[in-house]
């Protein structure tokens, strides 16, 4: 028999959504980049790969640590969850601080909506995937305040599980943003 989808149902529904919606702006990309070659080869040339990449390590050890939580809230360890949670939210914090660093960079190196199609693309995915690490955040924070306080067992952790959902979609949509932005020319 399939194991059921982890977290509640609702969950799934607006990750799809999200997976859509970002899908779309990512084909977009893909394809003015492939009408302007030059211009998106040379504004990836002027972005930070190590923070980048920093912030690469820092979002897929958090997901380590959120599965870590998963793990142990199964296992009836609520404040094991709570503690994995809180270091998931470190990391994101990590990822947050560097995230602002690199915009501080961009806009000293006049990255703009407007300045041309590449900056404008390149903003509005990190910008908008950055509003995602926050509110996965935040949810996060949520999660494990109510693990801490005994909110979760073994027997009923779907809101850890929902949690943990949202934030490995996070995760994933980074390193396409990554891949796609970064990394490929």
């Amino acid at each position: 028999m399939r194991e059921p989808l982890p977290g509640d149902l609702a969950i799934w529904f607006f990750i799809a959504a999200e997976l859509a919606v970002f899908g779309v702006l990512f084909a977009a990309y893909a394809f003015a980049r492939r009408a302007e070659p030059g211009l998106f080869a040379a504004g990836q040339a002027q972005l930070p790969l190590g923070i980048a990449l920093a912030n690469t390590l820092a979002l897929l050890t958090s997901s380590f640590a959120v599965a870590r939580a998963v793990e142990s809230v199964r296992a009836d360890r609520a404040r094991a969850c709570a503690r994995w949670l809180g270091a998931a939210l470190a990391l994101g914090l990590g990822f947050v601080a560097l995230k602002l660093v690199e915009f501080d960079r961009d806009a000293a190196h006049g990255f703009s909506l407007s300045r041309n199609l590449f900056d404008m693309f390149y903003l509005s995915l990190t910008v908008f995937h950055f509003m995602h690490v926050l509110m996965g955040m935040l949810i996060l924070g949520f999660v494990a305040i109510k693990a801490a306080r005994g909110g979760y067992s073994a027997r009923a952790h779907a809101g850890v599980e929902s949690a943990a959902s949202y934030w490995h979609m996070v995760d994933l949509l980074w390193i396409v943003l990554f891949a796609l932005v970064y990394l490929l020319h």
